[in-house]
């Protein structure tokens, strides 16, 4: 399996960056899959650039109902005729983010719900016998602070995730999970796998949400520290952080997890 990143805050080989997340995942067998499109078009963009072709994936995710994930969607379908675009069933509902100037939209365009090409998801779909995404995860353990500035789908109720969904990658000794933002608390989404599958991931590659947590620098490094040993408590497995888990949180997290987690930014590829 490859992992690229089409889209990402950072970028290490001078990519164009945006707020976003989008990866282009490579199967043993010659599938492809796209797991979330950015806000727009620079997922397609950069897939050009790097050679990389979406006319020709075989499926697409989109994680949760933020334009920073699903913003691309229309993009996606004006050049891929043929793949199914894989989103829960809740994810077109309006969401918002609490901001400094009020409540903005950060929803998905709506007007795309009624697409014969999406599948509506529910808790678990099983898309093929070595594929399967779930949503659906319960729990309180480090779940991301930032997530009271986020609502819907009325303004004035905090967000549940209800929308979010993950997806899992099982095959040749290797259990990899992708996560968006892991809104619903990435050991919560670990925790989940196990719940459903009797196995950890060997791999994760998901934004953890560490950004804007509101939390003063005491409290963000206590909480981070927490996260680490969580994560570390996970036998055998390799992080790929991105997006919303910010650089500073990164470099904290990399202290408890020197060998264990790393940076995917825009343009960077891992193999597994």
């Amino acid at each position: 399996m490859k992992v690229t990143s089409l889209v990402d805050n950072e970028s290490v080989v001078s990519m164009p960056v945006e707020h976003g997340l989008s990866l282009f995942v490579e199967l043993h067998d010659g599938r492809t899959v796209l797991f979330d499109m950015g806000q727009g078009r620079l997922f397609a963009d950069n897939a050009l650039r790097l050679g990389l072709s979406i006319g020709d994936v075989d499926m697409a995710v989109v994680s949760h109902g933020h334009y920073d994930h699903g913003g691309g969607l229309r993009t996606f379908l004006g050049l891929n005729a043929k793949a199914p675009v894989y989103v829960h069933e809740d994810a077109f509902d309006p969401h918002y983010s609490l901001r400094d100037t009020g409540l903005a939209y950060i929803g998905l365009e709506r007007s795309l719900r009624s697409d014969t090409r999406l599948v509506c998801c529910g808790d678990i779909t099983k898309v093929s016998s070595d594929i399967i995404l779930f949503a659906g995860v319960h729990g309180d353990c480090l779940t991301p602070p930032g997530n009271r500035l986020l609502f819907g789908p009325r303004s004035e109720v905090r967000d549940t995730f209800t929308h979010e969904q993950n997806m899992l990658i099982i095959g040749g000794g290797d259990v990899v999970l992708f996560a968006g933002c892991a809104h619903a608390g990435i050991v919560n989404i670990i925790n989940k796998v196990w719940e459903l599958t009797g196995l950890t991931p060997t791999h994760v590659f998901s934004g953890m949400h560490l950004v804007k947590s509101g939390l003063d620098a005491g409290a963000e490094s206590r909480f981070v520290a927490d996260l680490s040993r969580s994560l570390s408590a996970v036998p055998h497995c390799r992080y790929h952080t991105m997006h919303c888990t910010g650089l500073g949180s990164f470099a904290r997290l990399r202290q408890v997890l020197p060998h264990s987690i790393d940076y995917l930014s825009c343009g960077e590829s891992v193999v597994i």
